[in-house]
């Protein structure tokens, strides 16, 4: 209670899936403790159903986003970044208490994820040029490749990185034209779940992102094993041994896996998550007709 007598209104953390901010179905959450164990809230603990929900969505809403002009796409996730600008100082507290350092620390890494939202909007447009290319064949035809989208891909966020890091592994795979469904850090959930307030208020269309809180180790396998996933980003799994079942699951339905690697998340971003979301699709057509 304030020292006006008020009753502060806490913060209820839920998932985001298909443009919405569902409860867990299966009712249950767990403790969120900050860097000096401070307990700072219960997050939405989900369940196999909430996964599937998940998927659904994505699915529903892939195909429009694949279509979608990539000027569009581009200016979503530009959208998206500055609606982060605008909550600079909420994200940069919430960083403060789940991964502890200075404000200042915090407030930098922010930056860095309003500037990733902003590099990965920019190849919106450009991904054709630089992965596609016309073909020199021997004989009277045109022969062209293209990059065209993945489909449904499952990310496992990392766990060490909850902003910078989560985006870093949805805005490629988002502007190439594929949907997601994410496992947010296990640890530090909260930054996962003001992004997606974010999300939902930048002309993202529903399922685009979806983003699930909860156990890694318990959503993750079905998000592996499941058949209308296409691809699989583990960046966020630490146990090898965890990683080999959610390959070995992957395989079963010849999903495309990204595996763990230690990654600087600071460091300047790459075209290998473009290009790793992305198959190419090859046309041969008659000269002259």
């Amino acid at each position: 209670m304030s020292e006006t007598g008020r009753i502060a209104v806490r913060k209820t953390y839920k998932l985001y899936v298909g443009g919405k901010f569902p409860r867990s179905e299966s009712g249950r959450s767990y403790l969120v403790t900050g860097a000096d164990g401070t307990v700072l809230a219960n997050a939405s603990r989900s369940s196999r159903k909430d996964v599937r929900d998940a998927v659904v969505a994505a699915r529903a809403a892939q195909k429009g986003w694949a279509t979608a002009t990539a000027y569009l796409r581009g200016q979503i996730l530009y959208r998206a970044a500055e609606m982060m600008e605008g909550r600079r100082a909420q994200f940069a507290e919430e960083l403060r208490a789940a991964e502890g350092g200075s404000r200042k620390q915090a407030e930098a890494r922010v930056d860095a994820t309003i500037d990733r939202w902003v590099w990965y909007a920019g190849w919106a447009d450009k991904v054709p040029q630089v992965l596609g290319n016309g073909n020199p064949v021997a004989g009277p035809y045109f022969n062209l490749s293209s990059p065209e989208p993945t489909g449904v891909v499952g990310v496992i966020a990392p766990q060490h990185a909850p902003l910078l890091g989560l985006v870093s592994a949805i805005a490629p795979a988002i502007v190439t034209g594929n949907t997601v469904v994410v496992i947010a850090s296990e640890k530090m959930p909260l930054p996962a779940v003001t992004l997606g307030e974010v999300l939902a208020t930048s002309d993202f269309p529903g399922g685009v992102v979806n983003i699930l809180t909860g156990h890694t180790g318990e959503m993750a396998p079905h998000l592996a094993s499941h058949a209308d996933v296409n691809g699989l980003d583990l960046t966020g799994v630490d146990d090898p041994e965890l990683a080999r079942t959610l390959e070995a699951a992957a395989a079963d339905n010849l999903k495309r896996v990204l595996r763990p690697a230690a990654e600087d998340f600071l460091a300047e971003p790459t075209l290998k998550r473009l290009r790793t979301w992305t198959e190419t699709k090859t046309v041969w057509h008659p000269a002259g007709v």
